[in-house]
């Protein structure tokens, strides 16, 4: 990792408001392509999961998805638990935003993806009790068609619809086709 994306990293976490965004957008950028530098910032980033601070949690969940790509030792796949905590924080924007870069996770590879499949399919079905859950059901069938878009694999599409059936109501139920049109 090159001194540059070292200050980017120390400025996520340290800088002032601007900053800490400017640097968050700068490491998402990057990590949308692999690097080979994941390892040296990845157990830092897995004992962030549970910092005290959300924004930190959020930032570590977000980075961690995005360099599941770059983790050729497939750590992701033991550390995967720790990441789909953070889905479930206390503070419901930073589950959110972690929930809403899981599938990219998926895109490390079939293990991966079946891994992140087996989550999200369970969550759907059994999330119900959870607070804002029909928001959390959106978000996981947009990382579905997320999935199906990069895969282009029928058995997400299906898998995806197949959930939306079992939903009853109906407003919520069109909402959820519209993300497949």
């Amino acid at each position: 990792m090159d001194d540059q994306m070292k200050l980017e990293f120390e400025k996520s976490k340290t800088g002032d408001k601007d900053e800490r965004y400017e640097a968050y957008q700068t490491i998402l950028n990057v990590t949308e392509q692999k690097v080979d530098w994941a390892y040296e910032v990845w157990n830092q980033l897995v004992e962030d999961l549970t910092h005290k601070d959300n924004h930190q949690r959020s930032r570590a969940a977000q980075y961690l998805a995005n360099l599941a790509k770059s983790d050729p030792e497939m750590r992701i796949m033991k550390d995967f638990p720790k990441l789909w905590k953070v889905t479930k924080d206390v503070k419901f924007v930073t589950a959110r935003h972690s929930l809403q870069s899981i599938w990219k996770v998926g895109i490390a590879g079939t293990p991966q993806k079946e891994l992140v499949m087996e989550y999200m399919v369970e969550r759907f079905k059994n999330g119900t009790d959870e607070k804002n859950y029909t928001l959390i059901r959106n978000d996981i069938i947009q990382n579905m068609r997320n999935l199906y878009d990069h895969y282009h694999d029928e058995d997400i599409k299906k898998m995806a619809l197949d959930l939306i059936d079992t939903v009853d109501d109906k407003k919520y139920k069109k909402k959820y086709m519209d993300i497949w049109k």
